[in-house]
C-alpha cells in the first residue's frame, strides 16, 4: 500500500535505455514518478498503466527554463521530490583532435550543464526537506578514459567531480549523492545515441580504430541488463549506507580496479619526487584538512 511518504522520483531521459528501465522499476515498486523526455508522448503507456503515480513532463535538459518547469511540475503533482536521477545524456566517438567545437560543446551542454541545471533546480527543495537523493549517471568512462572517447569521458569526469564535491557540501543536510558508473549495457548507447566524428585522421586509426569497431560490434550484444541495473540503483537508494560510487557490470568493476592499481603503483614510483617540492621547513597538511 502506498503511503504519503512514498518517495517521489524525477528521472531525466525516461523514454529509452537506463531511464526507461528505471522508470518502470520505480513504478512497479509503488514509488511515485515524474518521468521526463524531450517527447513526453513516448511515456504515454507508463502514465496509462500507472495513472495515479506517474506523470510525464517534457524536458530538454539543455533548456534551463524547462528544468525549472519539470521540478515545479513534480512539486505540483506530488508535493515533493525525493530522488533526482540525472540520466539524460549521450556519447561521442572520435579522437580529441577530430571532433568539431560544435560537437564538443553540445556534448558538454547535455552531459554536464544539463545535469548541473537539474541539480540546482532540485537542491532548494531537498535542502528544505533535509532529505533526498541525487543519482548522477556517469560511466566507467567517468573514472577510466579510453582513446577515442576523450570528450565523452571528459564530460563524465566533470560530472563525477561535481558529484563528489556536492556530496560533501550536502551531507550534513541529509542529502545523499550517488555516482552510477555502468559498463557496457544493452541500451541504444552504441547505436542511435552515439555521435561519430565527421572526420577521421589516419594517424589515429591504429589507436582508436579497434575501439570504434568494438563499439559497433557490441551494439545489441552488450552483456549488461538495464533492468538489473535499475534494481541495483533502487537498492542503493533504499540502503542505509548508499555508496558514493556505484559501479555496474563486471567490466566496469575490473576496469576501475585496474586503474586504481596502476595509479597507486605510479604514485609510489614517483613519491620521492612528488613530496620533495615544498619550501624548506614548510608544514604540509592534507588538502582540505
Amino acid at each position: 500500500m502506498m503511503t504519503d511518504d512514498t518517495k517521489v522520483w524525477l528521472i531525466t531521459g525516461s523514454s529509452t535505455g537506463f531511464g526507461r528501465s528505471l522508470a518502470e522499476a520505480v513504478l512497479a515498486k509503488g514509488y511515485r514518478l515524474v518521468a521526463t523526455a524531450r517527447k513526453p508522448e513516448q511515456l504515454d503507456d507508463l502514465v496509462a498503466t500507472y495513472p495515479d503515480t506517474a506523470k510525464a513532463v517534457r524536458l530538454d535538459v539543455t533548456n534551463p527554463q524547462e528544468a525549472q518547469q519539470a521540478v515545479s511540475a513534480a512539486i505540483d503533482a506530488f508535493g515533493r521530490i525525493d530522488v533526482l536521477v540525472n540520466n539524460a545524456g549521450y556519447g561521442t566517438m572520435g579522437a580529441v583532435e577530430e571532433l568539431s567545437d560544435d560537437i564538443v560543446r553540445k556534448q558538454f551542454e547535455t552531459n554536464v550543464f544539463g545535469a548541473l541545471e537539474m541539480m540546482k533546480a532540485v537542491l532548494p527543495h531537498l535542502r528544505q526537506q533535509r532529505s533526498g537523493y541525487i543519482l548522477n549517471l556517469s560511466s566507467v568512462g567517468g573514472f577510466v578514459a579510453f582513446p577515442g572517447a576523450g570528450i565523452y569521458c571528459a564530460t563524465k569526469f566533470a560530472l563525477e567531480a561535481l558529484s563528489e564535491s556536492l556530496a560533501q557540501e550536502v551531507a550534513s543536510l541529509g542529502i545523499k549523492v550517488i555516482i552510477v558508473e555502468p559498463g557496457a549495457f544493452r541500451t541504444d548507447f552504441n547505436g542511435r545515441s552515439l555521435v561519430l566524428s565527421e572526420t577521421q585522421i589516419e594517424d589515429y586509426a591504429s589507436v582508436i580504430g579497434g575501439f570504434r569497431q568494438w563499439l559497433q560490434d557490441m551494439d545489441g550484444k552488450q552483456p549488461g541488463d538495464p533492468n538489473k541495473a535499475a534494481q541495483a540503483m533502487i537498492q542503493a537508494v533504499e540502503s542505509d549506507e548508499p555508496p558514493l560510487r556505484l559501479a555496474l557490470g563486471a567490466d566496469a568493476v575490473d576496469a576501475i580496479d585496474h586503474k586504481l592499481t596502476t595509479v597507486k603503483a605510479e604514485l609510489e614510483a614517483w613519491r620521492s619526487v612528488a613530496v620533495n617540492t615544498a619550501f624548506p621547513g614548510a608544514e604540509v597538511s592534507a588538502i582540505g584538512g
